[in-house]
């Protein structure tokens, strides 16, 4: 009887950063010689890649290293391993709680992750957590992507870390400064995903609008964008997340001139409310963000735009909440990821007076779903006769055919054959709800 082949399994919560995070860390596994295992029974390396923003990752964690403690009491030489936002926050304190954890790696680590490995393997237990300081390089990511197999879409790394220092925010501290990867190992790795068959790449960071300024004498992220534009293979290119105090005219233009840029922007609002807006350190005004809106519809017509709101933020009261909805129901976002403030360890909103009860925010939050979901439909509504342009996946979820997206990010379902999968095609909407669009193929 041969040699079993080692296995893994990542498990993922959070942002795309986590997506990618986790991505590399599974190209390093199998670079080592490990299989991807399609069940946690039959894993020799589990790890946990969580996310701090907000409380629920985390309790998903607890609750599935208790679930995985379990297992390795018939499974002692399970190695289980707490990656990510998670793992750098709460470091020691994970491995003295958890006596079954073998590894914790913080999100500046992950390319030790073999030598890590080989630790664990000698019998000790490993913390390796601590973010560089401001003005240090991003991590050499494996551009190659050996061993991984390359997907219709890939998330693509641009930046890592974050300056703001909003007051309500964790990834400063668990994620460190803002660090910009070079242009030509961005171009690069675009360029090895195209060859392998990706048609579309969501570049990721936690502030776009600031790519390259860490690196003295290189372009600026419209100039990052044009140079991918001009990659062969590729199709489609869009980019999260975008800050508003840094959105640039330039930027503006790049989106509306460059057509693989995609039309559509996340640009995350926060709240409706200067005092509130103030209170949370973001840099900019409601009159402010909506000149923004304005520039960018006017620019790119047609663009989809998409945000992030919070609720219940410290000493935010009804007028002002009252003030978030208007603003929302004035702009008219075509989606919106939507919660409630969530006080996190070590940030400033975390100690700030006034704290709101928690059925409060969530009044609040259940309201502002209500208003943003009518909007959603409406705008999605607004397509049905139209035309539009779809990037085809993969069969679609309800009675067969195929799903993909539009341009602006809109999901669709459709009547075509499965060979379609990975070509742009025109598809013609003849309904729209809450979670997209549907239609029929006008042409292949």
């Amino acid at each position: 009887m041969g040699v079993k082949t080692p296995s893994y399994m990542v498990i993922t919560w959070g942002c795309q950063m986590n997506e990618d995070d986790s991505r590399q860390m599974g190209s390093l596994l199998e670079q080592m010689g490990y299989a991807r295992a399609s069940d946690e029974l039959d894993a020799d390396v589990i790890l946990l890649n969580t996310c701090s923003v907000r409380a629920k990752p985390e309790q998903k964690m607890s609750t599935r290293l208790g679930e995985l403690s379990i297992i390795k009491r018939d499974k002692p030489h399970l190695i289980i391993g707490v990656c990510g936002c998670t793992a750098e926050r709460q470091g020691a304190a994970l491995l003295r709680r958890w006596k079954s954890v073998n590894l914790i790696m913080g999100t500046a680590n992950i390319y030790e992750l073999p030598s890590l490995l080989a630790r664990v393997k000698s019998g000790e237990r490993v913390l390796a957590v601590g973010l560089p300081e401001r003005g240090g390089q991003a991590p050499q990511v494996s551009v190659e992507r050996a061993g991984v197999q390359v997907g219709l879409k890939e998330f693509v790394p641009a930046m890592y870390g974050c300056n703001n220092f909003c007051a309500y925010c964790v990834v400063p501290y668990t994620r460190g400064p803002e660090r910009s990867r070079p242009a030509d190992e961005i171009v690069r790795e675009a360029a090895v995903l195209a060859a392998h068959g990706c048609r579309e790449i969501t570049l990721v960071g936690q502030n776009v609008n600031s790519y390259g300024k860490t690196l003295p004498g290189s372009c600026d992220f419209a100039g990052l964008l044009e140079r991918l534009n001009d990659v062969d293979g590729l199709l489609r290119i869009r980019f999260m997340t975008s800050h508003p105090k840094d959105l640039s005219e330039r930027l503006i233009d790049a989106i509306a001139a460059l057509p693989k840029v995609c039309e559509q922007f996340h640009l995350p609002i926060q709240s409706g409310d200067d005092e509130i807006l103030a209170g949370m350190g973001r840099g900019y005004t409601v009159l402010k963000y909506r000149s923004l809106v304005d520039r960018l519809r006017e620019r790119v017509p047609g663009i989809s735009l998409t945000t992030d709101v919070m609720v219940g933020f410290p000493g935010e009261t009804e007028e002002q909440f009252k003030n978030t909805l208007q603003t929302i129901e004035a702009v008219g976002f075509d989606a919106a990821y939507m919660f409630e403030f969530n006080p996190r360890p070590g940030t400033r909103a975390a100690s700030m007076e006034r704290q709101l009860d928690h059925k409060t925010r969530i009044r609040r939050l259940g309201e502002l779903i209500r208003l943003q979901n009518g909007i959603t439909i409406q705008k999605n509504r607004q397509n049905i006769g139209r035309e539009m342009e779809v990037l085809a996946e993969a069969p679609g979820r309800r009675g067969g055919g195929m799903g993909g997206f539009t341009r602006g990010g809109k999901m669709v379902l459709f009547t075509a054959s499965p060979e379609t999968a990975g070509r742009l095609v025109k598809v013609k909407v003849t309904d729209g709800g809450l979670t997209g669009l549907s239609g029929h193929m006008v042409t292949p």
